[in-house]
Parts: C-alpha cells; structure tokens; sequence
C-alpha cells in the first residue's frame, strides 16, 4: 500500500487557509480514484483506492501534530517510511510551484517535523506546494492561515491539480519518474 498522508488543520474556517494545501491535494485525489472510506479513526480520516494500492490521508490533529494522526494508522496497518508521500504547503517556494524530493528535512514546517519524529527517519517522500512568502517575516504563522487572494486562485487550482498528478505518478510509476515529470 502507497500512503499519501495531506496536512493541514481541520475546520472550516482553515478550509481554504495556504496551510491546507495538503488536505486540498487528497481531496482531489479522493475524488480521482474514487476512493472509499476506510476508516480512520478520531485523529485521521481515511479513504483507500484498493485498484490503485493507495491509502489517502487528512489528519485531523492541527498541522503540528500530523505525526500523532499517522501513528493512529500504523498501530493497524504495516507502513514503511519508503511507502509514505507527505503534501504540504511550502512558503520557501514561490506561489504555484512543486517539489517532490525523496527525504529532507522538515525545513521548518512544523507538521512534517511532527510526520518525521513518528517515523523516526527522513527518508520519505514528500510533495511541497509553494505559498510564496509575506514581505514581512515575522506574519508567516498569520500568513499561512490565511486564504488565498482571490486573484490566486487560479493558480492554486492548477497547483493542487498538478500537486494530484504527481502524488498518482509517485504512487504508480515510483519518485524519480514523478521528479522528472513533476518538479518546476
């Protein structure tokens, strides 16, 4: 089973929030593959796609605590930290760009920090959507809470969609096919 495990924050009022462009991406894949609910539980909602071997998931602990919701699944499910591809917002690159990479760190994104210290390693995908940045540095916790401009949504729209097709090509085809195909 691939994994695809999106951040954001729960709630409506973070719905449309720069910080939840992780939960935006498994939104759309949901409906893609048609994936069915599978349970969950109180810390994460879950949908498989058993055709396609994907499990997609949209924790429900708040962005810095994401690791909380994947141990929550890995007390049930075998997951090893080479099946897991994490989607989050990134406000290192600008508006409307991806990168996929097979491990890092955290980069100062407190939910991946929180997805690495569960799986006690690096080395797992992850797919970072780009905010851009506010011109002040001391507005980024308000920054990425906030929704986007309405004259960026166009360009959200075809990031998340883009943010969709890279997470199938990892899923299917493996990292290096979804690099090569998806990082600009």
């Amino acid at each position: 089973m691939k994994w695809i495990l999106g951040l954001g924050n729960p709630g409506a009022e973070y719905e449309h929030s720069r910080h939840n462009l992780g939960f935006r991406v498994v939104e759309r894949l949901r409906r893609l593959l048609k994936a069915s609910p599978a349970g969950g539980g109180a810390v994460v909602r879950r949908w498989e796609s058993r055709a396609e071997g994907v499990a997609l998931l949209m924790p429900l602990t708040f962005m810095n605590l994401s690791g909380r919701a994947l141990a929550q699944v890995r007390r049930s499910a075998v997951m090893e930290a080479a099946d897991v591809l994490v989607v989050a917002d990134d406000l290192h690159l600008p508006l409307g760009r991806t990168r996929i990479r097979g491990s890092g760190g955290a980069g100062g994104h407190n939910g991946i920090q929180s997805v690495i210290d569960e799986l006690g390693t690096n080395e797992f995908a992850r797919l970072r959507l780009g905010t851009g940045r506010p011109d002040d540095a001391g507005e980024f916790r308000e920054f990425v809470l906030d929704a986007f401009e309405k004259d960026e949504e166009p360009a959200v729209a075809e990031m998340v969609e883009r943010g969709a097709q890279a997470s199938l090509a990892w899923a299917r085809e493996g990292l290096r096919v979804a690099m090569n195909r998806f990082n600009n």
